[in-house]
């Protein structure tokens, strides 16, 4: 920040938080000298915020108990912040009521902006281009979502509602280890009493969230976001794939996300075993990789590599005419 009045509004929000700041902290925090947090605190006082002063060596400031600041005071850099997380947070699938609460958020912001940011900001919005496209969601109750980040947080087992991909319900009493977000969808991840077993449950799926009193610990090794893309990973598909890589381990594991299968060492390579449901997609995937490999199942496979490879020879003939390929200027 380097106006002096968006630095002030940032030791106002610090001292939002809650409790006293020192001034060496503060200082620190905004990137100036204490005698300039000093005059701060004073701007502050003739704006009519109550700032409490406490002299000595640990000296700093609060804000009186009690005190309610305006609901909502941003700088032009917080607001066009806010604004474009707002978008991008909706074109990603995070938004857990579709695009509603997006558009209500962007709306009660944009009321309280000065006029000329809010239509600077609506130029913004209105111009700007993204290189990706929107990605289709399965939006996630917000009170589902909070429910179960709380629990994760204090440890406190959950009964959940789910509704299976076949349409059967069941309840289901979960230790919530982790909440991980996926290609627009959430997804929790912990231990399933019924079942004895870490499972994983799609959040858009989940009807209700009731907490427990029961506590749990989380394995000291559990990573959950290993463990949601593996579980992806093993989803049933149309085809079990088995294909050898003719590559390191460790490149391997470099290149391919743990979704797309499971990486093992193999005499000849990289064992990649996974599944798939359009066997076309997975011979342009393995072409894509750039290493030779080797089909081991399903023999399908190996026509839909053999047929990719009839289409590549087919594009790369075209243009040539009597052994010599046209240029870009040619006929």
């Amino acid at each position: 920040m380097t106006r002096p009045t968006a630095r002030v509004l940032a030791m106002l929000e610090l001292l939002q938080a809650g409790g006293q700041r020192t001034v060496g902290d503060l200082a620190v925090r905004l990137g100036v000298d204490e005698r300039t947090v000093r005059r701060y605190a004073e701007h502050l006082a003739d704006l009519g915020i109550p700032v409490q002063a406490q002299r000595g060596r640990y000296g700093g400031y609060r804000l009186s108990p009690g005190y309610k600041l305006p609901p909502l005071m941003l700088t032009d850099d917080e607001a066009v912040a806010v604004v474009l997380g707002l978008r991008a947070a909706e074109r990603a699938g995070l938004a857990t009521t579709a695009h509603a609460a997006t558009d209500s958020a962007l709306a009660k912001v944009s009321r309280v902006l000065p006029q000329t940011l809010g239509q600077r900001l609506d130029s913004l919005l209105s111009s700007a281009q993204f290189t990706t496209s929107a990605r289709a969601s399965a939006p996630a109750g917000a009170d589902t979502l909070l429910g179960l980040a709380s629990a994760a947080q204090a440890r406190r087992t959950v009964v959940i509602a789910y509704t299976a991909w076949d349409g059967r319900e069941s309840q289901r009493e979960l230790d919530v280890y982790g909440l991980v977000f996926h290609s627009g969808r959430w997804y929790v991840t912990g231990h399933d009493h019924g079942r004895d077993d870490v499972r994983t449950f799609r959040l858009d799926r989940i009807a209700s969230v009731e907490h427990r009193d029961s506590s749990y610990d989380v394995p000291a090794d559990f990573d959950a976001k290993t463990q949601v893309m593996s579980g992806i990973a093993a989803v049933r598909w149309s085809h079990e794939v088995s294909v050898v890589l003719r590559t390191t381990l460790a490149d391997a594991a470099e290149r391919l996300p743990p979704s797309a299968g499971r990486l093992s060492e193999h005499a000849d390579g990289v064992l990649l075993e996974t599944r798939a449901e359009h066997l076309d997609g997975m011979a342009r995937m393995l072409a894509g990789l750039g290493w030779d490999f080797e089909v081991i199942t399903p023999d399908a496979l190996r026509d839909e590599v053999l047929a990719l490879s009839d289409r590549l020879r087919v594009s790369a003939a075209r243009g040539v005419v009597a052994g010599t390929t046209a240029g870009p200027n040619g006929p």
